[in-house]
């Protein structure tokens, strides 16, 4: 009988969980009930399963509302009347129209309209829902004849009085007004909620056929879904033979491509994989990817298959991954197996500027009606909800800034502060928009309007308004296209060189990188700038603390870096066993057999898995439960806990002591959610190595990739910086050689138009167009006759040096600039100028001090171009030790000048610390630690140079400078304003440092986890 049940997917309106919408049902003994979310279908498949796990007959459907105005609410018989509601508002989401007032004529559908919006005629599946309030009104004559098209409508939207108040706060948040504006029309009856079954029945009581053509109505209603079959495309060749066919094929002549005609093991395995693949008819899915593999081959991109797909030998012969899974013993059941319960996806990247082709290749090839992006439900987080409640109290902008960048204990205590902490702590979780999956693609064998309405966001494709979660359950399988911008670096290195240098590098030959020589020396050294994942500070440090100098160990590196491994101590572990590999004992043998190559240390996912099955005798299926939570796809805690049961259980049953069985345990804990598989990691390997390969051979034109990337984890001054230690010569940009993006002409780098503040991009794009279309601009005049431009955008050409091929000085252009503006007009543009002879004026020499270029390009660029930072500072000191000679002052008090380039937030025990990273006068890097008391007394201060007094502490081969003393040291004035003391120092305040901040509880310290190094026998 309850037949428009809105759950918390009908967004900003519904505040019932939806599971908890369920057993609201079982205890008010309810048999069927219907979920009608509003415009869409986000929780059906859950509301499903928990219906038939308490035996009440599911009934799907959607409440069609517009300008939050209900419309009428429709019931799918079938599955064919859920592909109709989806399909007529999937048309209407995409054409962005107002849903009709009456609705279509659905053939499996029934509909049912509100009291209040009943049409003139009712069709043979329409009906009219009465709400008990309203039974009154059925006294009045005219409603006689209309009793057999009524039905019961007691709809459900709250549970309790202080849910009312969280759906009215709901409500306001959605019509963007506060709570004292919303209308009575704005938000629901208070009689919506659930009640009994046989209370609802009385209040019909004197209306027996109103029951009757309502369980009629839910008697049509046989709404049955399949969740164990796999809904996507079937087959890529036609047939499931035919794809069996065209795969083993493939994967044959992959084989002797890889591997040669005789290699017994690959054949072995690929023979073997390919009888599972077939086995679990995954044939058409390997297919599929490959196809979308072949045509990026064909379009020229470089592509990265990583994750556990990387795991298959097939996957590597058919060139969807660089991975060879023998080299480094990945075992293919990680990715595929009879026994796994999910299916696996492969993850494939691209540079972020081609992902777009990718796509559109995709949404092309197998069809509009297909293709969708899978969905994601973006919940009320900490910081939006306080704002947004907040918002709706009516607080000011002031004091909704401090309620959410503060925690709850530093709030105001007033009476609407402790509504608003009230109320939004009732929000957290729940869903507030539905968004787009960051990559997963779901390509589909029946329409996919069929499981689901589709909206189209501004990116241009369209999303499913379920998660991957869901899409999982009922039984899809993604397709994982990302971007990043490390095969950006790559992909673009590899044109500049062949553009710059007339050489042809063929970086998807992985034997050309990977484990080179010369590169793994700038590996363990820690030289690794701009390169892909093995750029961040904290991963330069691990890399000296290993000495890393082989691919295998950069592999476990890019492993163990992970928060998992970190904060279990097992980090710090890997590095001692790496260093001292006979100083340390296998808490049991099953860690010498199954982790040998790892120390006993788990640094991947599979090592948790390996240890769970050979050391506790766990089943295959708890391990992929493990699996799961620690890919963070798991959504069961129960499942987990279970497991966690059977753990100790089997550890007693085999007899290991108990404190070694909860040691392994902790370990395997800490991975859930922070820790890769191998072959993810490997993958991540060879990538990193692909960059630093181009960084040792070809590194001006790999910094310029870097720097038309945007970067990685350092800003564009860094990898300026990289390139001229590398011996390139930096030009500021010029009108004459400069791109939008850097440019580089033998070793000299111009930097792009792109880089500088203020000037439009519309501006510098027409100025390259101008230019390659008409040629190289030959003086001032010429500029501004040919490009519309205003006197505030020649200003910052001219401050930027844009015009110096013309000899004359900026303060003479700047002169002629504003001569030939001031009575300039636009329409005579490309035609006076041209017409008459250029005008030369007599200019006075205006003096200018070296400086002004300096503090022009911080005020453009944010950082000195034509000096250094240095250059800039008003004392001459230059510190008593210099960054190469650290290692040599082991325990030795140093004081170094240096320009602060990054600082990272660490959360401790006893407060904030800072891991900071320079460089000195003669541009190497070193890194610093801040404690919490030495943060107190000597801050940091923003960007600029410091003189810093510490103690030399060389940890595994890398030094590390913690900071007892720190002061910034004042540049000279700027001397563009030397007679306006109140601007002298204002351009300094651009001068930038990179900060990356940690939310995360602090790490447990080393003696809280007392690692042990040593069997353990109690």
């Amino acid at each position: 009988m309850y037949l428009n049940c809105h759950s918390f997917h009908s967004l900003r309106y519904g505040t019932i969980p939806l599971l908890e919408l369920v057993q609201q049902a079982v205890i008010c003994g309810v048999k069927t009930m219907a979920l009608t979310d509003i415009n869409t279908v986000t929780g059906i498949y859950d509301f499903i399963k928990a219906c038939n796990e308490v035996g009440i007959k599911p009934v799907v459907g959607i409440e069609f509302r517009c300008n939050h105005q209900l419309r009428y609410i429709g019931l799918a018989k079938n599955a064919d009347g859920l592909a109709e509601m989806n399909r007529f508002l999937t048309k209407h989401n995409f054409d962005g129209t107002s849903l009709p007032l009456a609705a279509p004529s659905f053939n499996d559908v029934c509909v049912i309209y509100p009291f209040e919006n009943k049409p003139a005629v009712l069709k043979e599946h329409e009906y009219i829902g009465i709400a008990p309030d309203q039974l009154p009104k059925l006294f009045l004559p005219q409603w006689n004849e209309l009793l057999n098209k009524m039905a019961v409508l007691q709809s459900v939207t709250f549970r309790t009085k202080r849910e009312f108040n969280l759906h009215k706060i709901l409500r306001a948040i959605d019509t963007n007004v506060i709570l004292s504006r919303l209308s009575d029309a704005d938000y629901c009856k208070t009689s919506e909620v659930m009640i009994s079954l046989e209370e609802l029945l009385s209040k019909f009581g004197e209306y027996p056929q109103i029951i009757e053509n309502t369980q009629k109505l839910i008697d049509q209603c046989h709404f049955e879904f399949d969740f164990k079959t796999p809904k996507n495309k079937k087959h890529y060749s036609g047939s499931g033979e035919s794809d069996i066919q065209l795969l083993t094929r493939l994967a044959q002549e992959g084989l002797f491509k890889k591997y040669g005609a005789d290699n017994p093991q690959a054949t072995a395995r690929v023979e073997k994989e390919l009888k599972v693949i077939h086995q679990l008819e995954f044939s058409g899915y390997f297919l599929i990817t490959w196809d979308i593999i072949q045509y990026s081959i064909r379009q020229g991109f470089l592509h990265i298959g990583r994750g556990s797909g990387a795991n298959s030998i097939v996957s590597y012969c058919l060139g969807i991954t660089d991975i060879c899974p023998i080299e480094l013993d990945l075992y293919f059941e990680r990715f595929l197996n009879v026994n796994r319960k999910s299916p696996p996806d492969f993850d494939i990247d691209w540079s972020w500027k081609e992902r777009d082709t990718i796509l559109r290749y995709i949404f092309d090839k197998y069809g509009a009606d297909h293709v969708a992006f899978c969905g994601t439900n973006v919940e009320f987080k900490y910081r939006s909800i306080f704002r947004e409640v907040g918002k709706v109290f009516g607080l000011p902008k002031e004091e909704l800034y401090q309620l959410a960048k503060n925690p709850m204990q530093l709030h105001d205590t007033n009476q609407i502060v402790k509504l608003v902490q009230e109320y939004g702590m009732l929000l957290e979780k729940y869903p507030n928009q539905h968004s787009m999956h960051s990559c997963g693609i779901l390509i589909s064998e029946e329409p996919i309007t069929n499981y689901t309405p589709l909206e189209m966001p501004p990116k241009g494709f369209p999303i499913v308004l379920f998660d991957m979660h869901i899409a999982e359950d009922i039984g899809f399988e993604k397709f994982d296209i990302l971007s990043q911008r490390g095969i950006g670096h790559i992909d673009d290195s590899v044109k500049l060189i062949e553009k710059n240098r007339g050489i042809k590098v063929d970086i998807r030959d992985t034997s050309l990188s990977k484990n080179e020589a010369k590169a793994n020396t700038f590996l363990e050294r820690g030289k690794t700038i701009g390169c892909f994942y093995i750029e961040s500070p904290a991963m330069r440090g691990l890399l000296r603390r290993l000495k890393c100098d082989n691919y295998k160990t950069l592999v476990a590196a890019s492993s163990i870096i992970r928060p998992g491994v970190a904060q279990s101590g097992m980090m710090k572990e890997y590095i001692f066993r790496h260093n001292h590999p006979d100083k340390f004992e296998y808490f049991h043998e099953v860690f010498k057999e199954q982790l040998g190559e790892t120390y006993g240390v788990m640094v991947y996912q599979e090592d948790v898995i390996k240890i769970a099955l050979h050391y506790a005798g766990l089943q295959a299926a708890d391990g992929d439960i493990l699996r799961r939570a620690m890919s963070g796809k798991g959504r069961s805690k129960a499942a987990l806990q279970k497991v966690k049961d059977n753990y100790f259980a089997c550890c007693t049953q085999k007899g290991h002591p108990l404190k070694l069985s909860e040691e392994i345990y902790r370990q395997i804990e800490s991975f859930a959610g922070y820790s890769f598989c191998k072959a993810h990691s490997a993958s991540y390997a060879v990538e990193s190595y692909q960059s630093l390969y181009l960084k040792v051979y070809y590194p001006i034109e790999f910094m310029v990739a870097v720097i038309n990337n945007q970067g990685g984890f350092y800003r564009t001054e860094v990898y300026v910086h990289e390139a001229k230690m590398s011996g390139a010569t930096i030009q500021n940009p010029c009108v004459n050689k400069s791109d939008y993006e850097t440019t580089v002409y033998g070793i000299e780098i111009y930097l792009g138009l792109m880089h500088l503040e203020g000037l439009e991009s519309k501006l510098a794009h027409g100025i390259v167009k101008e230019r390659e279309g008409n040629g190289g601009f030959k003086s001032l005049e010429d500029f501004i006759n040919r490009i519309p431009i205003g006197i505030e955008g020649i200003q910052i050409l001219i401050f930027i040096g844009a015009f110096r091929f013309t000899g004359k000085t900026k303060n003479q252009l700047l002169v002629i600039a504003r001569l030939i503006l001031v009575n300039f007009k636009p329409e005579n543009r490309n035609g006076m100028l041209l017409q008459e002879p250029i005008k030369e004026y007599e200019l006075p020499i205006l003096e200018r001090s070296p400086f002004e270029d300096a503090f022009d390009e911080i005020e453009l660029l944010s950082f000195p171009v034509s000096c250094t930072p240095f250059d800039l500072l008003q004392t001459k000191y230059r510190g008593d030790v210099m960054a190469k000679d650290l290692l040599s002052h082991h325990k030795k008090t140093v004081k170094m000048l240096a320009y602060l380039i990054s600082r990272k937030h660490v959360p401790t025990k006893m407060g904030t610390m800072y891991f900071g990273t320079w460089i000195d006068i003669e541009g190497e890097y070193f890194d610093t630690a801040h404690f919490t008391k030495s943060l107190k007394e000597y801050p940091f201060q923003g960007g600029g140079c410091y003189l810093v007094l510490g103690t030399v502490e060389v940890d595994y081969h890398f030094p590390t400078v913690t900071v007892t003393k720190m002061a910034k040291m004042p540049f000279i004035p700027d001397p563009r304003y030397s007679n306006t003391s109140d601007r002298q120092y204002k351009v300094h305040q651009q001068i930038r440092e990179d900060v990356s901040m940690t939310h995360r509880a602090p790490y447990p310290q080393e003696h809280e986890i007392n690692l042990p190094r040593y069997k353990m026998s109690t």
